[in-house]
């Protein structure tokens, strides 16, 4: 029985599981956003919101933890300065699912992750004829 054990475990061992979200919660904070399986998001977004919230508190022991789980300088030095002031004053809810449909190949059901003031950038291409 599996009773009060949450958390799905994706055909995955404990460690490919851990070292996937590891890499999805980079990839998140350096793209801002990530296209992956709907069941994969959701079980990253706690991770997720976890990492913004280590950002806002901003001390050492924070980026500290914010180090041993996320890995990549780059990306937590964004963390801590671009993505903590995006989210100074909200309370919570710092990422969006958005489900996309279906893959073509497994019929694994699609979706969105990303951060809550995400905007693309789309170039627009002038023709001057």
């Amino acid at each position: 029985m599996r009773h009060r054990k949450s958390g799905r475990k994706l055909g995955r061992t404990s460690s490919h599981r851990d070292a996937m979200f590891r890499n999805m919660v980079t990839s998140l904070f350096e793209h801002e956003r990530i296209v992956t399986t709907k069941e994969k998001a959701k079980e990253l977004r706690p991770i997720a919101e976890k990492m913004i919230t280590l950002a806002k508190r901003g001390d050492l022991h924070a980026r500290r933890q914010a180090l041993s789980y996320i890995r990549s300088k780059a990306v937590v030095e964004k963390l801590f300065t671009d993505i903590k002031d995006q989210f100074a004053e909200r309370k919570g809810g710092y990422t969006r699912i958005l489900q996309t449909g279906v893959r073509k190949g497994d019929a694994a059901s699609m979706a969105i992750i990303e951060l809550v003031g995400y905007e693309e950038v789309i170039e627009s291409v002038n023709s001057e004829n």
